[in-house]
């Protein structure tokens, strides 16, 4: 049914005008990801130059005064039709990255994506050589570009607060420090009741396992889960991401450890996760602001749930752990299933965040977190930021890394954006990922059932139908609300966690 917008001319000038600066961000993505993938090392100067040029452009064009008077025109008929009214979404969300991007000079947005490229390459290269001076001042430029981004919001309370409401908006640093304190009070004890039983054996997964094989093995469950690679493709990079540069164009990324199963294999289904939500997105917000998954934790809870709820689930290996020895039968052919699984679930405090297991991974991000925030008030210095790293993981999990390459340089975040709101949305994705699991299976009881058989159909089509398709229609408070009927809380997720390792570890 067409709304009262549609009747209006200024409707259709306003979504062309919003198509040209999403097409302009596709751009920006398609160079990106070819940097992180293809690009050779001597072409960050120039890629730096080109980025830098189309992103101004494309803040240019966002900020256009005729866009603001287009929504000046149609936000009173909007606020006539019901709230979940596509167009009027549009008009609300188009508003809000207005209102966000007129703060903005276009020449920062130039000035940072010329860093930003620079930065990235520097890093790729500092981080095998463990050269932590290498990207020192680069994370001095980052700082100071997150400094001056947050002083374009005059009036926050914190200097993360704006940064963290460019990737989960309306959230604040306060919000998610009550959150995160909540949540270690109720993780600790349990990583602490587990580390006094027996280590789970995972030497069946730290052999030799060939890239081929873990790239076509994962490929292959990708494709089971429902990633369409009609519509994406998956490559080689230093630090797996997803990318979208249209519904009909989501890609993702991995890299392979031949010597330990985990990271290729499950790195695949986490951004297979992401990819499934892009993919999902209603053909109808197609280079529109709509177009887009709604915050970073909602699209973290899509990655995390396809990961970890679903892939390292026992009922889920009941159908694949026979192909999965088939692929590899000298590593994992007398292995038995309920070793396999105890291994991808063995819960140990680690240096690495993303070969966390499930139990500990939260701590490894309220330690990003915190130093984010120290950094950005001025209490923590960039020179000091390594032993700083060193000194929370030595009190928060008791391990100290070796050198900074697995310290302060493992995460790509800081060598590729801005410092401040990288990393919360991770921990946010989790507690949500219970939570939408636990409402899918209430309203589908049969989808555990169909998991251990390898049949995802019913999961992703309620995930679609749910979340996927409203592409940015809706907040991530607004998605909680809609399927929980409450707001955001922990407690099915730390339940979860109980339940699969309590029971793992005979709690």
């Amino acid at each position: 049914m067409n709304s009262k917008l549609q009747e209006l001319q200024e409707l259709k000038v306003l979504k062309a005008r919003l198509r040209e600066v999403i097409d302009l961000n596709s751009a920006l993505s398609i160079l990106h990801w070819d940097q992180s993938t293809y690009m050779p090392d001597g072409g960050a100067q120039a890629r730096g130059r080109t980025t830098a040029t189309i992103g101004r452009i494309a803040q240019e064009k966002q900020v256009d005064p005729e866009i603001g008077r287009l929504l000046d025109v149609l936000e009173p008929v909007a606020e006539d039709l019901p709230y979940d009214d596509d167009d009027a979404s549009l008009i609300r969300v188009a508003r809000r990255d207005f209102e966000k991007a007129i703060k903005v000079p276009p020449d920062f947005t130039a000035e940072f994506y010329n860093h930003r490229a620079v930065s990235f390459s520097t890093w790729a290269k500092a981080r095998p050589e463990n050269d932590f001076k290498a990207v020192e001042s680069m994370l001095e430029k980052t700082l100071d570009f997150s400094r001056r981004y947050a002083d374009f919001f005059p009036g926050y309370d914190h200097p993360a607060d704006p940064l963290i409401d460019r990737a989960d908006y309306s959230m604040k640093a306060e919000t998610i420090r009550a959150l995160f304190a909540d949540l270690r009070e109720q993780l600790v004890p349990l990583v602490d009741a587990i580390s006094q039983q027996p280590i789970a054996d995972d030497s069946c997964l730290a052999q030799h396992y060939p890239k081929k094989l873990q790239l076509k093995f994962g490929e292959w469950v990708a494709r089971q889960l429902g990633y369409d690679f009609k519509r994406g493709r998956q490559d080689l990079t230093h630090h797996p991401f997803m990318t979208g540069f249209s519904i009909d164009d989501v890609r993702i990324t991995t890299r392979v450890n031949e010597h330990y199963l985990n990271d290729a294999l499950f790195g695949t289904m986490h951004e297979s996760g992401h990819a499934m939500y892009g993919q999902g997105v209603d053909d109808k917000f197609e280079a529109s602001p709509l177009m887009y998954g709604t915050s970073s934790g909602v699209h973290e809870s899509q990655s995390r749930l396809w990961e970890n709820l679903v892939g390292r689930g026992m009922p889920f290996w009941r159908r694949f752990y026979p192909q999965l020895q088939a692929m590899f039968p000298g590593q994992l052919g007398d292995v038995p299933i309920e070793t396999f699984y105890r291994a991808i679930n063995k819960v140990e405090r680690s240096l690495i965040r993303v070969e966390a297991d499930e139990v500990t991974y939260n701590l490894h991000v309220m330690i990003r977190f915190d130093l984010e925030l120290a950094l950005l008030e001025g209490n923590l210095s960039i020179h000091d930021l390594p032993d700083a790293w060193h000194a929370r993981y030595e009190s928060d999990l008791g391990l100290r890394a070796p050198d900074n390459r697995d310290g302060v340089m493992q995460d790509v975040h800081w060598y590729d954006g801005m410092i401040g709101g990288s990393f919360q949305g991770y921990t946010l994705g989790n507690i949500m990922s219970a939570l939408f699991f636990d409402a899918a299976k209430k309203a589908h009881p049969e989808i555990m059932g169909e998991i251990e058989v390898g049949e995802f159909g019913t999961l992703l089509t309620w995930l679609t139908e749910n979340i996927y398709r409203h592409g940015r229609k809706y907040t991530a408070d607004d998605l909680v609300r809609r399927i929980t009927g409450s707001p955001l809380k922990i407690e099915p997720y730390i339940a979860y966690l109980q339940t699969k390792f309590g029971e793992l570890y005979q709690l």
